[in-house]
């Protein structure tokens, strides 16, 4: 019986470890999937997700994160009125957060030098072979689109460090333009930059499709290699990451586009109609109206990113 009483305390002060090491972690790169200690999904079905119906919500908006600091980021409420219970919790907690992150250091200093494993994906996602989306769409290119997402991941790495996300919005949907932009704003109010440096995509592969609320889904593997770190704008004290350290990535990106759209074989530039003032655009060249300010998405004309999902992290 002491030993069942036993094992259900060390379960518990371990969910709470883990749930404030997530927090005082400093998750980075575009969406803040990178972070300072490595995971693994172990699969496809779960991991870091991020998406329009994301369990990350603030509850306060449907449309995603909170735009406050790292508790609005991991929806930790802030505390009103400490009381002295709330004060011992904390303090040990910090206390066990401390032993289990000098244990984990000294775990990955042993393994340090262990060959990198980058194979992590155990299980197709949801949906049909990509293959198969060819019977509704015959001219659909998979390699085509699998090198147009590893350009739109550099666009959008490079777009997070500069803190103005603006130029990559065609390519984002509505939903998932606002999460990103109010996670953003944390970084732009506290004056640190998150740098995502080294880029390298290793390789992206669409995977599997599916249909959902009128609209077509393709589900593309993505694995890269970063170096990723924050720093202070004004004193450049490092925040987080390492600045020498390269991170091994595998995301899961949810594409979508409206259902009904073809592939289209016609070469050049894209055009679409500004829906707000009629004007004809170029939207594979700029994301607003030049006519009337408006910024325009291709989520209804092409394959535009739904969600992101962290499947696991390597550090060498």
């Amino acid at each position: 019986m002491k030993n069942k009483f036993k094992r259900k305390l060390i379960s518990f002060f371990l969910v709470g470890m883990l749930i404030a090491a997530f927090a005082l972690t400093g998750r980075a790169d575009f969406g803040s999937f990178s972070g300072d200690s490595d995971y693994s999904s172990g699969g496809w079905d779960s991991g870091s997700s991020w998406d329009s119906g994301s369990s990350w919500d603030s509850g306060s908006s449907s449309s995603g994160y909170s735009s406050g600091g790292y508790n609005s980021y991991y929806n930790v409420p802030e505390a009103e009125g400490f009381d002295a219970v709330y004060i011992i919790a904390v303090i040990v907690f910090i206390i066990l957060l401390v032993y289990f992150m000098r244990a984990n250091a000294k775990m990955n200093s042993v393994h340090a030098n262990k060959p990198v494993n980058i194979n992590t994906r155990r299980q197709a996602p949801k949906g049909k072979p990509v293959d198969t989306y060819k019977e509704i769409d015959p001219d659909f290119d998979s390699v085509a689109l699998a090198s147009k997402l590893s350009n739109v991941y550099v666009k959008l790495q490079n777009a997070w460090q500069s803190k103005d996300i603006s130029e990559v919005r065609p390519y984002l949907t509505d939903s998932f333009y606002t999460q990103a932009d109010r996670q953003l704003d944390a970084l732009r109010r506290n004056r640190q930059t998150n740098y995502i440096e080294r880029i390298a995509v290793l390789s992206v592969e669409p995977m599997t499709w599916y249909q959902e609320n009128g609209m077509d889904h393709i589900v593309c593997e993505v694995r890269s290699r970063i170096v990723d770190y924050t720093v202070d704008d004004e004193t450049g004290a490092l925040i987080s990451g390492d600045k020498n350290r390269e991170k091994f990535m595998t995301y899961e990106y949810d594409l979508c586009r409206k259902t009904g759209i073809r592939t289209s074989t016609e070469t050049g530039l894209k055009s679409v109609v500004c829906p707000h003032c009629g004007a004809p655009l170029d939207i594979n060249q700029t994301a607003k109206c030049p006519y009337c300010g408006s910024i325009i998405t291709i989520e209804n004309e092409d394959w535009a990113i739904d969600n992101i999902k962290g499947i696991a992290q390597q550090t060498v």
